[in-house]
């Protein structure tokens, strides 16, 4: 339970860099955020599948910040 609430946490603080309008600072917490995304599916509590559709939908977010 507490490796899927980080795996939360981290998408939340990409979410809020991403508010903040800073791109550099939004990529740096993306980078963070990916190898805990990649090291909950590698256990096997979310799917690969899943983790690559929030790795994405982070990424095409963080690409659209001027």
């Amino acid at each position: 339970m507490t490796l899927r609430s980080a795996m939360r946490t981290a998408i939340k603080k990409v979410r809020v860099a991403i508010d903040a309008g800073n791109k550099a600072d939004a990529q740096a917490v993306y980078a963070s955020s990916v190898a805990v995304i990649d090291r909950i599916a590698d256990k096997g509590i979310i799917h690969k599948n899943k983790a690559a559709r929030h790795k994405s939908r982070l990424s095409a977010a963080v690409k659209a910040l001027g």
